[in-house]
């Protein structure tokens, strides 16, 4: 169906576009659900393919441009949604002069003549920080929706483009565009009181089930090579680690603008906290930070340093030195030549040193790889592994968006995690060689811990996957 007829097509169903919407408003409820709880409200918002504008008002778009090639929908849609801003325009030919926090492509690619050409439309309008979603029926419910529309359960349509998930990353791979994670939703489109929002809300998140889903949701990014030089900040939390101060001075390289080093002292009984005070006073020519934290646990130390950090990234060293300091120049070149945009450390992949990691403790972060994998989309390996790098004004968008978790996470490692991952942020895993602590003890208590991470990782479930 070439485009002038699929815009005549449209056009012709613009007026009774509300009833049909009324009729099937359970569905489309669903999906305003889903990309509310991926666009922050208050966001810079474009949606492509807007029809009548019912899902960019929905978002809450602090400034909201729709546009789509039907004259009658858009018409439609600035009549009713006076604070957004409409424009009569082809998905492949954009004419836009700025950028967008967040794209919407929603069940769009289905009705346009060249996928491709609207993914290079899309370079135009995005940056680097944009994120673009996209949703799009599975193939396999194609019989189902042929079938509601013949018994008027749904509106009829021309020949659509039937896409998978596969080929849609695809030809975003031939643009330019990589896709940071994807979702499978809807398991049953109606509503039946207790029964769909069960199947809807658990089951399709279940393993295999999910495969079974009506939508695919992709989010995605603009993959763009870059080299730039920053500031850097290393946070070292320590407690009872007078040992290693000075080490972590002398075996950290040098890299970046500059380097500042914030020592974060919480209770300590051996001294740690005069040792810092010592390397400081030996190593005058280097930017050395001292801090005592007001609060207890790992995350509150990490937090009240990235506050008190003038560094345009941000680092976690671990004051026992398991993560050798000699490493630190691979995360940094990783975030800032943007092969991701939050880079976590891996203790898994590489042999460790005899008594790195104890059995238990190895078993437990296998365990939270594999439901972090799950619950965040993003392949993950090593969801405890201390050290965490990201840009600043990364991590204040985190902190703005805190409020959807609340202060749960005593160890600040799963409320970095779940921020960035609610941010649709790229998370890449960064190898390491985990060695033997060389002074004092370890400061996890596998059971009592393990249990809080466990009832932490329920929590975020409920947050992140079962919505």
């Amino acid at each position: 169906m070439s485009n002038d007829s699929m815009r005549e097509y449209f056009d012709s169903i613009a007026e009774s576009r509300p009833k049909w919407r009324k009729r099937n408003r359970y569905y489309n409820a669903l999906l305003e659900k889903y990309f509310k709880f991926i666009v922050p409200a208050g966001s810079k918002v474009l949606e492509v393919g807007c029809g009548t504008g019912e899902l960019l008002n929905a978002v809450q778009p602090a400034k909201g441009v729709g546009i789509d090639y039907s004259e009658k929908m858009v018409k439609i849609a600035s009549v009713n949604f006076k604070d957004l801003t409409f424009y009569i325009q082809d998905a492949e030919d954009i004419k836009l002069n700025e950028t967008f926090e967040y794209i919407i492509l929603s069940d769009l690619l289905s009705s346009v003549q060249d996928v491709q050409k609207v993914f290079k439309c899309l370079k135009e309008v995005a940056d680097e920080n944009t994120r673009i979603i996209i949703s799009n029926y599975s193939y396999l419910w194609e019989p189902f929706l042929k079938l509601g529309e013949g018994i008027g359960l749904k509106q009829k349509q021309p020949l659509m483009n039937w896409l998978s998930a596969k080929d849609i990353e695809n030809l975003l791979s031939l643009e330019g565009f990589e896709v940071i994670k994807s979702e499978r939703k809807i398991l049953f489109p109606k509503k039946i009181p207790l029964i769909s929002a069960f199947l809807n809300s658990f089951v399709i998140n279940l393993p295999f089930i999910k495969n079974l889903s009506l939508v695919n949701l992709l989010i995605v990014r603009k993959q763009e090579a870059k080299r730039e030089e920053h500031s850097v900040t290393i946070v070292v939390p320590a407690r009872n680690e007078k040992g290693n101060i000075e080490s972590a001075i002398t075996r950290t390289p040098a890299f970046g603008t500059f380097q500042e080093f914030i020592f974060i002292e919480g209770g300590s009984k051996d001294g740690t906290y005069e040792e810092i005070l010592r390397v400081k006073e030996k190593y005058k020519d280097m930017r050395i930070v001292e801090m005592k934290q007001s609060g207890k646990g790992k995350g509150n130390a990490v937090r009240e340093a990235f506050a008190a950090a003038t560094g345009d990234v941000l680092m976690i060293l671990d004051a026992d030195l398991t993560m050798p300091p000699e490493d630190l120049p691979k995360y940094y070149e990783a975030l800032v030549s943007n092969k991701g945009e939050f880079i976590n450390g891996c203790r898994l992949v590489y042999p460790m040193e005899g008594q790195a990691m104890r059995f238990l403790n190895l078993i437990a972060n296998k365990f939270f790889g594999v439901l972090f994998t799950y619950m965040l989309g993003q392949n993950l390996k090593d969801t405890l592994c201390g050290t965490k790098v990201l840009y600043k004004k990364d991590y204040e968008h985190i902190i703005n968006n805190r409020k959807y978790f609340g202060d749960f996470d005593p160890f600040g490692d799963f409320d970095l995690l779940f921020g960035a991952s609610k941010l649709n942020m790229k998370i890449v895993e960064m190898p390491i060689r985990y060695k033997d602590r060389q002074y004092g003890e370890t400061q996890i208590k596998r059971f009592s811990h393990g249990w809080l991470l466990i009832k932490m990782s329920l929590f975020a479930a409920k947050k992140m996957k079962f919505i």
